[in-house]
C-alpha cells in the first residue's frame, strides 16, 4: 500500500462562497523523486458529501431511475435531461449518508424504503477539482405501480421517474446514453453483483 503523501497547506483563501464554495490553495506535497514540489495553487470547488441511492427490484429484475434537467451537462454538450438513479446532497453534515438516501427517494421517486439500504460503494466524483464524494446505497424496491412527477417545487425539482429492466439500462450505459458518473458505476457496480444480490433477496 502506498504511503500517504505529506501535504503542506501554505494557505487557504475562499474566493467564492455562494450555494457551493470555491477556495484557492497554496501548497507543497511529496514528490515520488524525493523532496516536496515548490509552492502552487490550485482553486478546489468545495461540493461536500452527496449519496445516491440505487433502488433495485429483484423480482422484476428492474431499476427505478429518475430523469430531470441539468444545466451544467447542456452546457458540456450533453443531453440537458439526464437519466440518472435517485441522488442528493448531505446539506447538514450531522445527517446520516443513509437517511438522506432514504429521503431522497421519497421525494424523488415517491418511493417509501421499508428495509434498510446498505452501502455499496463510497468514491470521488472528480478529484482533480472538487472535495465531493460520493455515497452509493443500494436499496431492494418493489417496482410495480411506481412513476409518475416528482420532486420538490421549492427545489425547482421536476424528476419524472422510470422503471427499466436490468438488460434495457445496461443498453443504455453501454451505448452511451447514460452519461452521469454516479450512475455508471452504480449499474456496473450491479452488474458485478446482481447475481449475489438475486440470490440472497429471493430467498427472503
Amino acid at each position: 500500500m502506498a504511503k500517504r503523501v505529506p501535504v503542506k497547506i501554505l494557505s487557504k483563501q475562499t474566493i467564492y462562497r455562494g450555494y457551493f464554495q470555491l477556495d484557492l490553495y497554496t501548497l507543497r506535497h511529496r514528490l515520488y523523486r524525493g523532496g516536496m514540489s515548490p509552492p502552487m495553487t490550485r482553486e478546489v470547488f468545495e461540493r461536500g458529501q452527496t449519496v445516491g441511492i440505487l433502488l433495485y427490484d429483484p423480482k422484476r429484475d428492474a431499476l427505478v431511475l429518475v430523469e430531470q434537467f441539468r444545466l451544467p451537462a447542456h452546457l458540456a454538450g450533453f443531453p440537458a435531461w439526464q437519466i440518472e438513479i435517485v441522488a442528493g446532497i448531505i446539506e447538514d453534515r450531522r445527517e446520516r449518508p443513509r437517511n438522506v438516501a432514504v429521503r431522497e427517494a421519497r421525494e424523488e421517486a415517491g418511493i417509501a424504503i421499508t428495509g434498510a439500504p446498505f452501502l455499496a460503494q463510497k468514491f470521488m466524483t472528480s478529484p482533480g477539482g472538487s472535495t465531493e464524494s460520493f455515497h452509493l446505497f443500494c436499496a431492494r424496491v418493489d417496482s410495480r405501480g411506481v412513476g409518475g412527477l416528482h420532486g420538490l417545487a421549492e427545489e425547482h425539482e421536476d424528476i419524472r421517474v422510470t422503471v427499466k429492466g436490468f438488460r434495457a439500462a445496461m443498453n443504455l450505459a453501454l451505448t452511451g446514453r447514460i452519461q452521469n458518473g454516479p450512475t455508471l458505476v452504480a449499474l456496473y457496480w450491479l452488474a458485478a453483483n446482481r447475481a449475489r444480490l438475486r440470490r440472497r433477496w429471493l430467498q427472503r
